[in-house]
C-alpha cells in the first residue's frame, strides 16, 4: 500500500481496493439503517504499491458490485451478475475458476476468479469472495480493456 503523511503528519493511505471499506461502512452504520439485502456498486481509482507489470499498473480502475445482508442463494445472484457484465463484451474469451484462495484476511471461504489467457501470467481480470456480512465481486477495467485489445 502507498502510505504517508500529509503535511500536517497525519497517516495516509490510497485506496487498495474498495471491499473492506464498503464492509466497514455496513457494519458501522448500513447495517442497522438499510433494508437487506443491500445491492450496490462502484467505480473507484485504486493503487497498489509494488512493481508494475505488464498489464498491471499501480494506478488503476476498479468497477465492483457488492451483495450484502447475507442470504440464500446470493452465491448465484453475483455470479450472474459478474456473467451479465462480462458478457457485454462478445469479443472477450475467458474463463472462470472455482474454489480460488483469496489473498485477503477478510474472505470467509474460497472464492472465483476470471481469467483470460491472452493477457498472460497475469491474467485474472475479475474475482468474487465472501465476507462475513456479504458477497462481492470486482473486475479490473484495465485490465479487461487490455483483453478486449
Amino acid at each position: 500500500m502507498y502510505t504517508f503523511e500529509d503535511k500536517k503528519g497525519r497517516p495516509i493511505c490510497l485506496i487498495p481496493e474498495v471491499t473492506a471499506i464498503i464492509q466497514e461502512l455496513y457494519k458501522a452504520d448500513w447495517e442497522k439503517t438499510r433494508p437487506k439485502p443491500l445491492r450496490l456498486f462502484y467505480v473507484a481509482r485504486c493503487y497498489r504499491y509494488e512493481r508494475p507489470q505488464a498489464g498491471r499498473y499501480r494506478e488503476f480502475l476498479q468497477f465492483g458490485v457488492e451483495l450484502l445482508g447475507n442470504k440464500e442463494g446470493d452465491n448465484d445472484e453475483i455470479r450472474a451478475v459478474l456473467k451479465g457484465c462480462l458478457d457485454l463484451f462478445p469479443s472477450l474469451t475467458y474463463t472462470s475458476k472455482d474454489s480460488v484462495r483469496r489473498g485477503l484476511d477478510y474472505y470467509v471461504e474460497d472464492g472465483f476468479e476470471v481469467e483470460c489467457e491472452c493477457l498472460g501470467a497475469q491474467k485474472q481480470i475479475a474475482g468474487e469472495g465472501r465476507y462475513d456480512c456479504g458477497i462481492g465481486f470486482a473486475i479490473g477495467i484495465d485490465r479487461l480493456l487490455l483483453a478486449l485489445d
